[in-house]
């Protein structure tokens, strides 16, 4: 990636056109319909937008006019530390996070309009903050693939930077109108690696929280049996960290919380990386370019890790090279019980309360697949599946717990063992669920770091750092123990410092 390439990330940042509006530089109004114009002239050659209400977004805005023209400039400027995406326009996953007036299809024929009568915690917090949803994202069916060509939307989502190749999933939608320019920030979700496989598919930041970080009800406790999370991907490590100030904290009657973020908020732990990136603490950081087992991996993949590690030294960090003590498969294996499980019970309950029988073409051959496994899965067989998560999470953990000279602060990995896959590649039209997820081809061999984050709840980072030599994004991976988003934050922005990363696409440029 040349320098010429790459950019100054304030010049796209949401929180900078937040404070734009704030400012009176711009208005909500004219953000909007900046949005809805670029969607509109980049959503037929990446189709990474659906479910567009430009008239309620432009209502929306123009109602935040009106709102901030009655207030003075000092009062204008005081809300941004509450709402420091002040009228910024956003897209939310097309999956099971509730929005009124934003129906959902969850990636789904079978689904096809859902519509909702309240607001997802999260995205009450999100509109608290000044974020503006105006429409959905495509996603791969029920978040079961690592690629998003649902049928449900028509043609696949292609991949911004190159036609003919994914944009990763489930939340590829989010990914591709981040890295095409339509949005600044955009929803995801994360149950084995959702956020983090776009966002390296498509060179932005993809965050995956902590355990019981984020907010899921009112309508649901956890989702894929603690897996599953949700988080903002952004252009820039500063729209992450206050994302997450904005939305960050268990809700009433939530089922986990997770350990407590920095005494100061993330943006402060960032602007402090940003003003001196060489000030971080040091870290002891775990690293591999293999598989777990040590298998080799794709060579642009290899080379950008051992690039990113050999950066990281020379910031005085301590490398080391080492995997966790986990299997890839050993990981996969007591998840899929649980998302297939997870799947099947969403299936048949909305089967049920329609009224009328599936039929076949209304789901992909993979999805009907992963719910006749579920249907053979025991009581106990479920639970010995969530044992096994715990016992290697106790495992993980132990790796991940800085002691003296034991133990490691962070792990560095890829994020995906190839460069984005072409388009079909994992397509879900394999009726064997477990063949399709485990099998010689499957999505175990293109993507067999990211589900070990979502195992153990730990939090992960999909950082921009390589290109393919056919000029494709690789992300790099860095995954911390609970609670430690600040640590993950602190080495992104060194990286952003220090080695920007391009913020469009050629398809945006």
């Amino acid at each position: 990636m040349s320098t010429a390439e790459r950019h100054d990330s304030s010049s796209l940042d949401a929180t900078a056109l937040g404070a734009d509006i704030a400012q009176g530089a711009t208005t909500a109004l004219a953000a909007m319909q900046q949005a809805v114009d670029r969607v509109a002239a980049r959503n037929p050659a990446i189709n990474a937008a659906c479910g567009v209400e430009a008239e309620a977004g432009l209502r929306l805005a123009q109602a935040l006019d009106a709102e901030l023209a009655s207030l003075s400039s000092e009062q204008r400027l005081a809300q941004l530390r509450d709402r420091p995406f002040l009228g910024v326009p956003t897209l939310l996953k097309d999956l099971a996070t509730a929005a009124i007036g934003l129906p959902s299809a969850m990636g789904s024929v079978l689904y096809g309009h859902v519509e909702w009568n309240l607001d997802a915690e999260i995205v009450k917090r999100y509109r608290r903050a000044g974020l503006i949803p105006f429409g959905r994202t495509t996603s791969a069916e029920l978040g079961l693939s690592p690629t998003t060509e649902s049928p449900a939307y028509g043609p696949p989502t292609q991949n911004p930077w190159k036609a003919g190749h994914s944009a990763g999933g489930s939340s590829g939608g989010a990914g591709a109108a981040l890295a095409s320019g339509m949005v600044r920030i955009a929803h995801g979700s994360d149950g084995g690696g959702s956020i983090r496989i776009p966002a390296s598919c498509c060179g932005v930041l993809g965050l995956k929280p902590s355990r019981g970080l984020m907010p899921l009800g009112p309508l649901k406790g956890e989702g894929w049996g603690g897996l599953a999370t949700e988080h903002m991907m952004t252009l820039s490590v500063r729209d992450c960290a206050a994302s997450l100030d904005i939305s960050a904290g268990a809700d009433v009657g939530a089922p986990y919380a997770a350990p407590a973020g920095p005494a100061d908020s993330y943006r402060d732990v960032v602007a402090r990386v940003a003003a001196d990136p060489r000030s971080a603490t040091r870290r002891r950081i775990a690293f591999i370019n293999t598989t777990y087992e040590g298998a080799a991996i794709h060579p642009d993949v290899a080379a950008t890790l051992d690039e990113a590690a050999r950066f990281f030294a020379s910031l005085g960090h301590e490398l080391v090279e080492a995997a966790p003590p986990v299997g890839s498969e050993e990981v996969l294996s007591p998840m899929l019980p649980l998302i297939a499980s997870a799947a099947a019970n969403a299936i048949d309950s909305f089967v049920a309360a329609r009224g009328k029988r599936l039929a076949a073409d209304e789901l992909q051959p993979t999805t009907l697949g992963a719910r006749e496994y579920a249907r053979a899965i025991s009581g106990a067989q479920y639970v010995a599946c969530v044992d096994t998560c715990h016992e290697i999470t106790r495992r993980v953990g132990r790796f991940l717990h800085r002691d003296g000279a034991q133990g490691h602060d962070l792990f560095l990995s890829p994020v995906l063992a190839q460069p984005p896959a072409p388009i079909g590649r994992y397509a879900m039209d394999n009726a064997d669920y477990l063949a399709y997820r485990l099998g010689k081809k499957g999505v175990i061999g293109y993507s067999p770091f990211a589900p070990l984050a979502n195992l153990t709840g730990m939090p992960a980072i999909s950082i921009p750092f390589g290109m393919s030599t056919d000029g494709l994004p690789i992300g790099i991976q860095i995954m911390g123990p609970l609670g430690s988003e600040a640590l993950l934050l602190e080495l992104a922005a060194q990286v952003e410092a220090l080695r920007p990363w391009a913020l469009t696409a050629p398809m945006a440029r």
